[in-house]
């Protein structure tokens, strides 16, 4: 049984992660995985939310380069959202564990809108809720969908599953020489423009004193091991001076 470090967390996953390697869709290998560790801390007792992006299947700031009206684009991406979240919901609900999808657009049909009160309620019934379609606006991110769900439902930190190790000075893609932070402040990362998440979310979380873990996610076990308190990727915080 894991010692969990947090009570109430929002995971935030781009849509780049549940393809995996591919080029675009769903790997669901890897999104079987991540339910199972969503799963297994979820039986020690953590309180999950999920923020899921939608990248793998449309970005919208990306079509709206092409010529695609960019409010048009946008809602494209919210509505990928969805569908990434309706799969991440199957391969939870597969491994026992019962969810909600919440969207920020109405699509009564196949998912719940997200009412604040009824989402609280549902976490503590004890469900996994996974909130879709960000924050239902136009050229906003998922990013800071996280962040507004997070100031919503009294969550402890922002924990942000990446493809990296945590947040670097420059691109370790690139320069083989970058530096991994252990802890840097909200203000760092506005200066240096680091890439954690967009100005918005962090001037938000920032405002809100939500703290951000970035963390490799596809490493097998470091959820669970972050949740517990272990001491990976790279927290996002105000530091006292």
């Amino acid at each position: 049984m894991t010692q969990l470090a947090y009570r109430r967390i929002v995971l935030k996953l781009s849509g780049d992660i549940l393809k995996g390697s591919a080029d675009g869709g769903i790997d669901f290998n890897v999104l079987d995985r991540i339910a199972g560790e969503i799963v297994s801390t979820h039986e020690d007792g953590l309180e999950t939310t999920i923020v899921v992006g939608g990248g793998n299947l449309i970005r919208g700031s990306e079509a709206g380069k092409i010529g695609l009206n960019r409010i048009t684009a946008d809602n494209m991406g919210m509505l990928s959202t969805v569908i990434n979240a309706m799969a991440l919901q199957s391969a939870i609900e597969n491994q026992g564990v019962e969810t909600r999808v919440m969207s920020a657009i109405a699509i009564s049909e196949l998912v719940e809108p997200f009412i604040r009160r009824r989402a609280i309620r549902h976490i503590e019934k004890g469900r996994v809720v996974i909130f879709a379609a960000g924050t239902g606006n136009p050229f906003f991110t998922t990013d800071t969908a996280a962040a507004l769900r997070a100031s919503q439902i009294d969550a402890e930190i922002i924990l942000k599953g990446t493809k990296v190790d945590g947040v670097y000075d420059s691109d370790p893609e690139i320069n083989p020489k970058a530096t991994m932070f252990k802890e840097v402040d909200f203000m760092e990362v506005v200066k240096r423009g680091l890439k954690v998440m967009d100005l918005t979310a962090i001037t938000f979380c920032r405002d809100y004193k939500i703290p951000i873990l970035v963390f490799n996610i596809l490493q097998v076990g470091n959820f669970p091991r972050v949740v517990g308190g272990q001491k990976i990727g790279t927290i996002v915080k105000e530091i006292e001076q």
